[in-house]
């Protein structure tokens, strides 16, 4: 999938996220200047980059896709930096090394998105900040919409939620695999590594945005992602 992707995401073509979630993504993770900042699951560097145009001084993205990182060394400054890594096992950054923390759609992705939580509270300073993108529990269920005979849209299907684990499905027309976890799942998880629970958003499409996008009129009716914002404790 990984050409198809960056030539999407470097076209400005991507939807769901310029569109949609990168207005909730920027807001909550607030004013980075002059801070160090950890991208778990960076792709082609794309939000490393919007990072350190607003003030970031050094943003670590990693990957473990190869072509995803070769691409955005091709487009790296002076202060973004991209390594092919597992975020599950962060053990070669230092603790308390970076000041704020991104997973931008993917936790979905990791089988063990718990793991890749604790090492970024150990990673992070305290005070610091982790803001996760993830798809809403009650999308990744089944991802399915009760249609009409003539395919019109009545409402999500919202089933087997308690079945979590893995969800299979196609993307730019390639078959991928992603995990189902219940909100509970989540902020379990996220209470037990240590982080204090800030905020959590749901977006939705705005005004403007629909313009540009009409295909997002979907996000009026059911949240298709979840963000949320949790802090390290300064004690």
């Amino acid at each position: 999938m990984a050409p198809a992707w960056i030539g999407e995401t470097r076209a400005g073509k991507n939807a769901s996220r310029d569109g949609l979630l990168d207005g909730p993504m920027l807001e909550a993770c607030g004013d980075v200047r002059g801070l160090r900042v950890l991208d778990c699951g960076c792709g082609e560097g794309r939000f490393c980059r919007m990072l350190v145009e607003r003030g970031a001084e050094y943003a670590l993205g990693l990957d473990l896709c190869e072509p995803m990182i070769r691409a955005a060394q091709e487009l790296a400054g002076g202060k973004d930096e991209y390594r092919q890594a597992d975020v599950q096992d962060l053990g070669f950054l230092e603790d308390a090394s970076f000041d704020h923390a991104v997973s931008y759609l993917n936790q979905c992705d990791l089988p063990d998105f718990a793991a890749n939580t604790r090492e970024v509270f150990r990673v992070l300073r305290p005070g610091g900040r982790f803001v996760v993108a993830n798809l809403h529990p009650m999308r990744s269920a089944t991802g399915e919409w009760q249609r009409t005979e003539d395919g019109t849209k009545q409402h999500f299907i919202l089933d087997r939620y308690f079945n979590e684990g893995e969800r299979h499905w196609k993307m730019m027309e390639i078959d991928f695999t992603n995990f189902h976890r219940t909100l509970s799942t989540y902020l379990d998880a996220y209470l037990s590594a240590g982080f204090r629970i800030d905020r959590i958003i749901e977006p939705t499409v705005t005004p403007e945005n629909l313009k540009r996008y009409p295909g997002l009129d979907d996000e009026l009716r059911v949240p298709n992602f979840i963000v949320f914002v949790l802090g390290k404790p300064m004690g």
